[in-house]
């Protein structure tokens, strides 16, 4: 693997920004608010040609009895100890603290290379706002900006000298990325942290611990696996804060960026409105879509309320009915590993490719059986069809006037093809095009 280096130091002295400058991302959230960041966040960077791992963590408070902060510097503490660098952020334009020297200390016992990038120092004037720094005990302090770039060469040069050689990797079969989300508090971080057999991520029962989507990767089977933990996502009228709306908007972005959507649904409370748009979301996006009903332990013998549990998912999730689902319990670990083979089936399915030949066989029977209904604009007619991409499969198909594809239509097209191409749980998508005369 390639090496990991961390960025660690006090709430609020802009480490999440040099995350983002050192990865080119906006992987994590930045805002003036202290405690944004939460759990680890990992991403790739390169320094000089070096690859390398570098992981954001939340703010080391050492003071706080908080039971949330003190999960948060647990997190840091453990990107510390797998760390072969670290990066001790500060902040030039309040000064030396107390704090910094307590994360100094902690530093210290762990015998590791450390760093110290002295923040908000935008250029040679403010330089000597680092000289404080020094006192630290630590040689290497370097003036930088992350806001704006100052200095970030020169600490990149240097921590690269330190950095060990990569290990090896061996070539992934396939990677599948699997972003998990669902409401708030319905126990998405308990899932990955259960998958993972891990303490991985921050996990409270208050409503909007997961800040940042977080990736988290796992090989099972020679498959690389990417857990996205993502935030809760609520009504749009409810998210008030600032920071929540920067939150829900990270998880649907991760929505965007993933092979498959594990939608998580509490099973006391059963399937609610919002359950059904987050699963509309995800469906309307193309991707595949697991429904993972968690805490169903706690309905366990219970004929009456599973009943309920199954009716309204058949009822409010009947746009998304080609989906598979599992009854699963972060808690006691119930059904958990089914994910994955779940994970790679479908992976399976969204990514099936289908010769032309086997494709308008296919719509030559299925249009055969119900052919499009005559309107007054004329009757639809499909000249070929072919397959024109994966992850959803999409279908080009080739007819007289692309208008006459009505809605109702494209659904039985589509729910058909699922059927005749073997596909019985992949969303697909239909391209209506003009034949060309």
């Amino acid at each position: 693997m390639p090496p990991i280096v961390a960025i660690v130091g006090r709430p609020n002295v802009g480490k999440s920004t040099l995350f983002n400058k050192l990865t080119r991302s906006r992987a994590a959230l930045v805002d003036d608010q202290p405690g944004i960041t939460r759990d680890r966040i990992y991403a790739g960077a390169v320094f000089e040609g070096r690859d390398l791992t570098l992981v954001d963590t939340g703010g080391l408070d050492s003071i706080s009895e908080d039971p949330l902060l003190r999960q948060m510097s647990n997190q840091a503490d453990t990107a510390i100890n797998e760390a072969a660098a670290v990066i001790l952020v500060t902040d030039a334009r309040e000064g030396l603290l107390p704090a910094d020297r307590d994360v100094a200390e902690r530093l210290r016992i762990k015998n590791k290379n450390i760093f110290i990038a002295a923040n908000k120092i935008d250029g040679p004037e403010l330089e000597h706002l680092m000289w404080d720094f020094y006192s630290l005990g630590m040689e290497k302090v370097f003036p930088v900006s992350a806001l704006h770039g100052y200095g970030i060469t020169s600490l990149v040069e240097e921590i690269a000298k330190t950095l060990p050689d990569a290990e090896g990797i061996e070539p992934q079969e396939r990677r599948i990325s699997a972003a998990i989300i669902g409401k708030p508090n319905v126990g998405k971080s308990s899932l990955i942290n259960r998958i993972l057999e891990d303490e991985r991520l921050i996990v409270s029962e208050l409503p909007g611990t997961t800040r940042d989507s977080v990736d988290i990767s796992i090989k099972s089977q020679g498959t690389e696996f990417i857990f996205i933990d993502t935030a809760g996502i609520r009504k749009k009228g409810r998210v008030k804060d600032k920071i929540e709306k920067f939150s829900v908007a990270k998880a649907l972005e991760s929505i965007g960026r993933c092979d498959i959507a594990v939608i998580v649904i509490d099973a006391e409370e059963g399937v609610s409105e919002q359950d059904a748009r987050i699963a509309s979301l995800a469906a309307s996006d193309g991707k595949g879509v697991i429904v993972a009903v968690n805490k169903s332990d706690l309905i366990d013998g219970k004929k009456d309320q599973i009943k309920r549990l199954k009716d309204s998912l058949s009822f409010q999730l009947r746009f998304v009915s080609f989906a598979p689902s599992i009854f699963l319990s972060a808690m006691t670990g119930k059904g958990v590993r089914k994910i994955f083979y779940l994970l790679s089936s479908l992976y399976s399915e969204i990514s099936t490719r289908i010769s032309t030949a086997s494709v308008n066989k296919a719509v030559e029977e299925i249009v055969s059986q119900h052919p499009p209904v005559h309107s007054g604009k004329g009757s639809l007619k499909i000249s070929y069809a072919t397959q024109a991409g994966i992850r959803p499969p999409t279908f080009v198909l080739f007819v007289n006037k692309p208008d006459l594809m009505t809605a109702s239509y494209e659904r039985y097209l589509i729910n058909r093809l699922r059927e005749q191409l073997k596909l019985p749980h992949s969303p697909i998508k239909i391209v209506a095009r003009e034949k060309r005369k």
